[in-house]
């Protein structure tokens, strides 16, 4: 090893022992003076100087190189417009669309089926069925529908007697999307332990509202986007 490689080898090897250094530090501080910050998954720098990112989970907050300091909120790149936090809670809460449980939810396929995506929904929520409304009109599509009773008892109720019934696909557009009501569920042996593991399933990833839709590529979208909305993420996917 020449030199120049030594040199380099020292510099690198020196900025990682500052950079451990200074996590270090962050951990220990925080630690001590807010315990509920003892249980840090991760410390790293974030894109502005002196500004740390302290991990916790999937939730982000930031600090300084000492510690003194915490910030709870959004990092904003001005220049790109870009939501750096928003951002690294995507990929934290990426989900991988083969690994989701789909013996936990119910299918409903249009057209050839080839588009494929999975949406936990709450038959409760206004927004669901505004979302619902504008799903009908995309075609060519699989959808796996998580039943996702968050809201209140009755959404577990209903929940239950969708999951229960014998077409739970035309029972839940019926209720969503022409507004008929939910057959009372009369299936006193139905099973419906799965909805309880969409919650579980929902709360370990940090699904917290309705509707709440996951693509292919894992990337999740909460909130009710319409039609074209959805045709313009479902082409992206495919192009990708």
């Amino acid at each position: 090893m020449n030199f120049k490689q030594t040199l380099l080898a020292l510099t690198i090897a020196c900025a990682a022992s500052t950079t451990w250094a200074q996590e270090a530090t962050i951990r220990k501080v925080l630690g001590e003076r807010l315990p509920q910050l003892s249980k840090i998954d991760e410390v790293s720098k974030s894109p502005l100087p002196g500004l740390y990112e302290v991990r916790i989970g999937t939730d982000i907050l930031y600090t300084d190189s000492e510690g003194n300091f915490l910030v709870q909120g959004e990092l904003i790149d001005t220049k790109t417009r870009r939501n750096i936090t928003e951002e690294r809670i995507e990929k934290l809460t990426a989900i991988d669309f083969n690994a989701l449980p789909l013996k936990d939810a119910f299918t409903i396929v249009r057209g050839t089926g080839k588009r494929k995506l999975a949406v936990f929904e709450d038959p409760n929520c206004g927004y669901c069925k505004r979302f619902e409304r504008d799903l009908a009109a995309v075609k060519d599509v699989t959808i796996h529908m998580f039943l996702y009773p968050i809201l209140s008892a009755d959404s577990s109720e209903k929940s239950k007697a969708i999951w229960c019934a014998k077409d739970r696909a035309k029972t839940w557009q019926d209720w969503m999307v022409r507004d008929v009501s939910v057959p009372a569920n009369k299936n006193e042996k139905c099973d419906t332990t799965a909805l309880t593991r969409n919650t579980d399933f929902g709360r370990k990833h940090k699904i917290t509202g309705t509707p709440t839709v996951f693509f292919v590529d894992g990337s999740r979208v909460p909130g009710a986007i319409n039609t074209a909305q959805i045709e313009k993420l479902l082409d992206e996917v495919k192009a990708n």
